[in-house]
């Protein structure tokens, strides 16, 4: 019987050449909880922010409550951490899936992995953490000089956060090797292509968020807080998309050939004999 997921007791060797070690991929249902979760918390911090969104609004025309106003901003920082915790789990679950799936199917094929296990999570994890790390950096310096910097500033601050994610080629590299490796890459080009270039823009639109949230003045925190609205719909639409990569590798195990030959015995019959001629000699052949 063929496992569903056929790297659990896979052996990886590494870069170096030291031994070899026992790579164990992540439960499936681990995942899937990870996935659930991380779906929830991105709703959860959308509806969050569309309702403080909404107190601005309200706050244009009467005052609001100081007690509403700081259990707003509260949860607005709550659901934005739970977001960020549940996106950075479901991302080391997945490099972790990643790295003993591409250990299990190199194995299969009889070739040695071309990537170092760390090499395959720098790859993956550093260039959005590194986006996101100097998005926050720019937008702490920006909050301390108390105004709202301008766009030219802010358009700056974007390109320069930006720049670490073209580093993010890698995972769609390392990705599509997998799939080449297992002979899935034209059944799944669809899905890859779409969430890497989903992910690619939420990382980019997460980034503007994080800079210009230093804004001090009302018209700048409800654009901030659009934006912020919008990148994480943005993201949820990126997790969700790489939830399809999951599954469309998921669906064949690594021990499972994409293409099934049958083989038809030969029963010596050959071909078969043409019927005979029922027209007489000399007439024309019959319709």
């Amino acid at each position: 019987m063929i496992p569903r997921w056929g790297l659990q007791d896979r052996i990886e060797r590494d870069g170096a050449g030291h031994g070899s070690t026992v790579r164990q991929a992540p439960p499936t249902a681990g995942v899937h909880a990870a996935l659930f979760a991380t779906v929830m918390a991105l709703l959860v911090a959308v509806l969050v922010h569309v309702m403080r969104y909404l107190l601005l609004i309200i706050n244009r025309n009467s005052l609001l409550n100081w007690l509403v106003a700081d259990a707003a901003a509260l949860l607005s920082v709550l659901a934005s951490l739970a977001a960020i915790a549940a996106v950075i789990t479901y991302a080391l679950l997945l490099t972790r899936w990643l790295i003993a799936r591409r250990a299990a199917a190199f194995a299969y094929c009889g070739r040695s992995e071309s990537r170092t296990p760390w090499a395959l999570r720098i790859g993956c994890l550093l260039p959005p953490s590194a986006a996101m790390v100097l998005a926050i950096t720019f937008a702490v310096i920006l909050g301390a000089f108390g105004h709202s910097p301008s766009w030219a500033l802010m358009f700056g601050c974007v390109l320069i956060c930006c720049l670490p994610l073209l580093g993010a080629v890698w995972a769609l590299v390392y990705v599509i090797e997998l799939a080449k490796t297992e002979d899935n890459y034209p059944r799944l080009r669809g899905a890859i292509w779409g969430w890497w270039l989903l992910w690619l823009l939420s990382s980019v639109t997460s980034v503007f968020a994080s800079v210009t949230s230093g804004a001090q003045d009302v018209q700048g925190i409800a654009n901030n807080t659009v934006a912020i609205i919008v990148a994480y719909l943005l993201a949820l639409a990126a997790v969700i998309a790489t939830a399809k990569v999951y599954q469309g590798f998921e669906r064949k195990p690594v021990e499972r050939p994409a293409h099934r030959w049958v083989v038809v015995a030969d029963d010596g019959t050959g071909a078969p004999k043409s019927a005979p001629a029922v027209e007489l000699t000399g007439e024309e052949p019959a319709a």
